[in-house]
């Protein structure tokens, strides 16, 4: 014969309330960035569910070897760090280099720099003996004047 609800034979009645207390609760359902915010129409799913990101640790590292960017990142993102909009990449450019090939410039530069250390107006050259800048001379440099 099968007793129902009544105590259990030589458990002193704790055996039946165990068993109903250790039942698995319903998980409460991970927070998304749409329950605090006004997310866009677009964004994708990820980006609505921060729980979905994996890979964080969960074991501490020694003290002594703790960078800034270890405390940072160890941390999974919240709801409050989650983008709230989307803006996929266009690969329309990428697609026209693609066929059409880099833009190539062979025209020949005839075009005389100008030197940072004697001013704007003054194209020197190394080689011009007539307009010989002080900064060029290896005996005194133009700070020694």
């Amino acid at each position: 014969m099968q007793r129902t609800g009544g105590p259990e034979v030589g458990g002193g009645g704790q055996g039946a309330a165990l068993a109903h207390a250790e039942e698995p609760k319903a998980k409460a359902s991970p927070e998304k960035t749409s329950d605090y915010y006004r997310v866009s129409e677009d964004l994708p799913a990820r980006f609505n569910n921060p729980a979905w990101f994996r890979g964080y640790r969960t074991k501490e590292p020694p003290s002594v070897y703790r960078t800034s960017n270890q405390a940072y990142g160890s941390r999974a993102p919240t709801v409050h760090e989650m983008p709230k909009v989307f803006y996929p990449n266009s690969y329309k450019f990428s697609r026209q280099v693609a066929a059409g090939g880099m833009f190539q410039n062979n025209t020949f530069n005839v075009y005389m720099e100008k030197s940072i250390v004697t001013g704007p107006d003054n194209y020197i050259t190394f080689y011009d003996r007539l307009n010989f800048h002080p900064s060029y001379r290896v005996s005194k440099p133009s700070i020694c004047d």
